[in-house]
């Protein structure tokens, strides 16, 4: 396409200071008289390009020169910029190619304010592993298959046609359709383990939206209402979106969240500093739960 030639043409100007329009029809098998007109689109749009004849003459650019408002303005810049710092988290080795390049064509730019790691703290060099493979698996649309272990404690093989990969609520998963369950299904990637990459390759489409979907997980919620204590101010602030500070200084706090066994391990994670008020059956399911694992010490 000729606006990708364009910018790439822009780019090597940038980057070579000087060059012929042989070399620039060579690279890309095109006619000088098609280079001439490329370098004539230029110019109109505001590119300060220009050719000299003669030994050592060519197609260069003006000295100084940035990619300027005159193709894209300096919010759209920061933008670009800004998200392929965001992106290279994911894969920083080619994505900072392309950061590197852009940033030569636009010049000093303010990208410092953001920085992006989707790792925990303790390190994950196996669920790093686990998102190139099924990264690649979902580019060449190639099945995986794996060992998942269930929120259950459950562990089953799963055929997996891998469509995408998505991150929400601090981990990443995998959405898929399983061949094992004839159904699509999201897997969490802390849970796959012994994965395969196959030979055997699918037809299947990625979806364009999945978790903009307010259905997608298709889950049962419960409203809690917490008394959480000052030592856990952090987790209100960072956790709850409704919640009022008492004169003691502890917390109400309010949170709607799946239904299920997952509410223990959430309320267990806060330790003493949390009493559930409400439901009332949470509140009993979760009494008896700890007595259980108090029997454990005693």
């Amino acid at each position: 396409m000729q606006i990708n030639r364009l910018f790439e043409i822009v780019y090597i100007l940038l980057d070579k200071k000087t060059v012929t329009s042989r070399e620039l029809a060579e690279r890309f098998e095109v006619s000088t008289r098609t280079i001439y007109r490329d370098i004539e689109t230029l110019s109109s749009a505001g590119i300060p390009v220009y050719m000299t004849k003669g030994r050592g003459g060519g197609i260069s650019l003006l000295p100084d020169f940035v990619l300027n408002k005159a193709v894209i303005t300096e919010e759209e810049k920061e933008d670009i910029l800004s998200s392929l710092k965001a992106v290279s988290a994911v894969n920083p080795g080619k994505t900072d190619t392309a950061l590197n390049k852009l940033s030569s064509m636009f010049g000093e730019s303010s990208t410092d304010w953001i920085e992006v790691d989707f790792s925990p703290w303790a390190g994950a060099q196996n669920e790093t592993e686990t998102f190139n493979t099924i990264k690649s698996a979902i580019l060449e649309k190639r099945l995986i298959s794996f060992i998942y272990a269930s929120a259950k404690g459950q562990k089953t093989a799963r055929h997996v046609e891998p469509l995408k990969l998505c991150f929400k609520s601090g981990a990443w998963y995998l959405y898929g359709y399983c061949k094992s369950r004839n159904d699509f299904r999201f897997f969490k990637l802390r849970r796959i383990r012994e994965l395969c990459l196959t030979e055997q390759t699918f037809s299947r489409k990625s979806p364009k939206r999945i978790l903009y979907d307010n259905n997608v997980f298709q889950e049962e919620y419960i409203k809690l209402k917490l008394k959480l204590s000052p030592q856990a101010a952090y987790r209100v602030y960072d956790e709850f979106e409704s919640y009022e500070q008492q004169y003691d200084g502890s917390f109400i706090a309010e949170i709607a969240y799946p239904k299920g066994q997952w509410i223990y391990y959430y309320i267990t994670t806060f330790g003493r500093h949390c009493e559930v008020l409400e439901p009332e059956d949470v509140r009993n399911y979760v009494e008896t739960e700890l007595k259980k694992t108090l029997k454990n010490y005693l």
